[in-house]
């Protein structure tokens, strides 16, 4: 009955959003909208968010750090996601579930149907307001339109227009904010992606579109919400990493919002960060977690907020039937492909630490064994792909076709090129500075860019432009006169000198490999592999095993 009245408002948010009426929706009955006939009621609001699934779309390992260890426990999965998110809304009277982006991107199953197969899986979740994220663009403009709009709940997105041409922006491609309204109190939710998407992720993907800093009309949305609309409470739901959060909570264009529910970092806020307008959290990525923020009402004021960070155990919450059907139902054509196990490691493969980690070790052992011709492999600094620690049979950790999509989404060629010993300086102190700015708007999106062939100690916190205290290749003083040879991944749409972001490379040339040739040829000679990291980016101020760049805060990942 839930259900059907869920799909009933979603189709009137649809009909709402397509007639300039988008705030009607509600995830409360409709008796229950706009009345105002008891102004004492005093009732619960329930907002339950998921970001950064990255369609994983079955249970997987999951790494939390307990006691300065790593412990993994199963988790997610869409079919026990489905099981968990039906049995907690069956006990609250008004819920309202989002997710606020990255969910056509990450696996084998998304990039063979195009993102298509993620549709018919998000839809019978129930959702009731989208957000898209950085990665919703991975199959160019079109397609983002095309599947976002095939999915039955309203988007929001205040700072994505169409662009023009000439730097011109058009209208915006979403509606710019969302109103629930419960017993005549309203709850305005405003949305903002990550408008550095056109230098994070190749400049074709978005292609078409223009992003715009989330301050340039901020204030404007809060004063409509607030003063028009007469919402009681306001939230910005954002994909723009933990950093970039804080700091625009802290920004007075803030003024006016409680909550920032935001996404893209892939952080597990289990106590709110109180900024100077609004409070922060983040609900971890891959399925893994689903935070539940908690407003008490009463005269139609909110009187308190509680926010949770619910853990989704797949052992507590067996998969539904039907979601499981509908995953069967697509990945089927697929599956055995995606089982197909080419290669085993020892040791439990992740991408939680900033500076190394197991996955991106094994990423550029392989590079570096397939093109061994270069002074310096390049690898980004990535964050998703779920962990995998559980052994088979064989008592190793298998690696299969699917994880490999799981770890490079897109499959590159990789592409080689020479930088002078300066330029590789200049690159190195950019991109600390990206991930460590102590200014938190600085802060780029990802982590520690990942190298081989080079020993770089640094100070993560230390001062913009010298953080580098040490730089060896290959047991040698880095020569700021030298020319080296570097390897990496060519972006769709970068120029032809500009190699992982380093700009004004020389000479060029693709190779005959792509990453996923390199990861599978690198494997079927050497596994079992053991990635340990090799310590070739050592912080001199930070453990090896940093598990954030937020800083400043009371904060921990955990």
């Amino acid at each position: 009955m839930k259900s059907s009245r869920r799909k009933f408002i979603a189709q009137l948010g649809a009909l709402g959003a397509s007639t300039g009426l988008a705030g009607i929706a509600s995830g409360a009955p409709s008796s229950e909208i706009n009345n105002p006939e008891n102004p004492s009621t005093s009732f619960t609001l329930n907002i339950l968010q998921t970001t950064d699934v990255h369609c994983q779309i079955h249970a997987h390992d999951e790494l939390f750090w307990e006691n300065g260890k790593a412990v993994y426990r199963k988790t997610g999965g869409y079919a026990h996601l489905k099981t968990f998110l039906d049995q907690k809304r069956e006990k609250m009277q008004h819920s309202f579930l989002m997710d606020t982006g990255d969910m056509f991107q990450g696996s084998e199953l998304s990039v063979k149907t195009t993102g298509e197969a993620m549709v018919p899986i998000l839809n019978a979740l129930d959702y009731d307001l989208y957000l898209p994220g950085n990665w919703e663009v991975i199959y160019y403009k079109k397609s983002m339109q095309h599947l976002l709009g095939s999915l039955s709940a309203p988007k929001v997105c205040a700072n994505m227009y169409h662009d023009l041409g000439e730097g011109k922006k058009g209208e915006l491609i979403f509606h710019p904010y969302h109103i629930w309204a419960v017993n005549g109190v309203k709850i305005g939710f405003l949305g903002y992606t990550d408008h550095l998407v056109p230098l994070r992720q190749s400049p074709n993907y978005s292609k078409g579109i223009i992003y715009t800093k989330p301050e340039e009309n901020l204030a404007h949305y809060v004063e409509v919400l607030r003063n028009q609309e007469k919402c009681a409470f306001v939230a910005i739901v954002a994909h723009l990493g933990l950093s970039q959060q804080i700091h625009l909570a802290n920004h007075p264009a803030c003024e006016g919002v409680d909550y920032i529910l935001g996404g893209d970092t892939h952080e597990r806020v289990r106590v709110p960060i109180q900024a100077k307008y609004a409070k922060v959290v983040e609900p971890g990525a891959f399925g893994s977690f689903v935070g539940k923020l908690e407003l008490k009402i009463k005269d139609g004021k909110v009187v308190s907020d509680t926010y949770e960070l619910m853990e989704v155990d797949s052992k507590k919450y067996p998969e539904s039937p039907k979601m499981k059907e509908i995953i069967a139902q697509y990945e089927g054509p697929y599956l055995e492909d995606i089982q197909k196990v080419v290669g085993y490691s020892t040791i439990p493969l992740f991408r939680y630490f900033v500076i190394e980690n197991t996955i991106d070790t094994m990423i550029l052992d392989a590079i570096d064994w397939q093109v061994p011709d270069v002074d310096i492999v390049l690898s980004n600094g990535f964050r998703f792909c779920p962990p995998r620690s559980t052994p088979d049979h064989t008592g190793n950790i298998p690696i299969t076709n699917g994880f490999i999509f799981d770890m490079l989404p897109v499959d590159s060629t990789i592409r080689t090129g020479k930088v002078t010993g300066k330029q590789i300086q200049e690159w190195l102190e950019q991109e600390l500075n990206n991930v460590f700015a102590a200014d938190a708007s600085k802060r780029f999106g990802g982590w520690v860019i990942k190298f081989k062939g080079m020993e770089v100690k640094f100070n993560a916190f230390g001062e913009e432009g010298k953080r580098v205290q040490s730089a060896m290749v290959h047991g040698l003083p880095l020569d700021l006169e030298k020319v080296y040879k570097i390897c990496a991944c060519e972006r769709d749409g970068d120029p032809d000198d500009m190699l992982c972001r380093f700009r004004g490379v020389k000479d060029t040339q693709n190779t005959a490999f792509t990453l996923h040739q390199a990861m599978k040829n690198y494997l079927g000679e050497n596994s079992p592999v053991t990635p340990t990291p090799p310590k070739s980016a050592e912080a001199l101020d930070a453990p090896a095993t940093l598990l954030t760049q937020v800083s400043g805060v009371d904060y921990e990942f955990r």
